[in-house]
């Protein structure tokens, strides 16, 4: 059992020296702790990382632990009062996109993304605030999924902030669900799946190449038969939920106006899932940015609408711009719906695979 873990550990000693994805490593305990695990345990000896320096001691990781697998060490995040700079602070200096280390992996699950997309770890812990594991996810070319608010326990307050993986692809994703889950039963999938599609829920300003990728993206989804296009019986847009967002998380009471916003968007997501089960969107409007921060586009102008409204959603690699950085097709479902969307990712996966075949 500790060919895997003993794997990974070299694979971090010699890339993360250049690519700085973790803030402390245990080899020593992470052999040991595979020379001794239970083989019949459903991970019995996978190698994985947590976020930042308390992850250890997250729900999560702690079923991950119960079910075989091996914590190899924790990873990077954002320096305290540096919330736009999401590039994380591993031991080694900055922490950097593996595929343009001039930018940003994005954050704050930034050091968890760079060791799943360098292969360094086949999944690691996140959390999802406002996007955190999502943009990271879609900024490193990796699946990334924001689990429902509420259905796994969280330290946050506000309740916007939900536990989720960063993982090589939708099928590892899946056996941390059922792993950390009380009760997990897999959904069938019944092909080709009705989605709506929305370029930038009705106020964001996607970069024109960043929409193209999800486009295109999506139309290969329709082609190869996992979805099909539907217009809702109303236009969909939500409503910006930016000042909604900031507000909650500013941990007042909430505001006249943030609560209008928030029903309102929830009445707008209710009606769209009661008509179809999925809604497909870019995960960013923009693509990494540089170390020196964001600019005036906010990478969070798509995801915190769904911290908001609870609903789970996933980052599914979706092609590069022609500068080379990653896009991330996002994914969300109706509240609970978190197996389904999974397996309609793995579904997308195993389709794509074959065509490439």
């Amino acid at each position: 059992m500790t060919e895997r873990v003993a794997e990974a550990l070299a694979r971090i000693e010699r890339l993360d020296p250049r690519l700085r994805a973790f803030i402390e490593v245990w080899d020593e305990e992470a052999l040991e702790r595979a020379r001794t695990v239970d083989r019949r345990l459903p991970l019995a000896g996978v190698p994985f990382a947590v976020k930042g320096p308390t992850g250890i001691r997250s729900y999560a990781a702690g079923r991950l632990i119960a079910a075989g697998a091996v914590p190899v060490g924790s990873t990077a995040v954002p320096g305290a009062g540096t919330y736009w700079q999401t590039w994380g602070q591993g031991r080694h200096g900055r922490t950097v996109n593996p595929y343009r280390a001039d930018r940003t992996p994005g954050g704050s699950s930034a050091g968890s993304a760079v060791a799943v997309a360098a292969g360094m770890v086949p999944l690691a812990t996140g959390s999802d605030g406002a996007g955190s594991v999502r943009i990271p996810a879609a900024w490193c070319g990796v699946f990334g999924l924001k689990t429902t608010n509420g259905l796994l326990p969280s330290p946050d307050r506000t309740g916007l902030a939900s536990a989720g993986v960063l993982a090589r692809s939708a099928a590892e994703a899946r056996s941390y669900l059922r792993c950390v889950l009380g009760a997990y039963e897999a959904a069938p999938v019944t092909l080709p799946v009705p989605a709506v599609f929305s370029c930038d829920l009705g106020f964001a300003r996607p970069d024109p190449e960043v929409a193209a990728v999800v486009r295109a993206a999506v139309d290969r989804l329709v082609a190869a038969g996992i979805v099909r296009l539907v217009s809702p019986r109303r236009p969909f847009a939500l409503l910006d939920p930016r000042e909604a967002w900031l507000t909650v998380r500013g941990g007042g009471a909430e505001e006249a106006r943030a609560s209008a916003v928030r029903a309102e968007n929830d009445r707008r997501l209710d009606g769209l899932f009661g008509e179809a089960p999925l809604l497909l969107t870019p995960v960013t409007p923009n693509r990494p940015h540089g170390h020196e921060g964001p600019g005036e586009l906010y990478s969070t102008a798509l995801t915190w609408a769904f911290n908001l409204s609870g609903h789970p959603a996933a980052s599914v690699p979706a092609g590069f711009t022609a500068d080379g950085c990653p896009v991330g097709l996002q994914l969300v479902a109706d509240r609970g719906a978190d197996a389904s969307l999974v397996g309609i990712a793995r579904t997308a996966e195993l389709r794509e695979a074959t065509v490439r075949s």
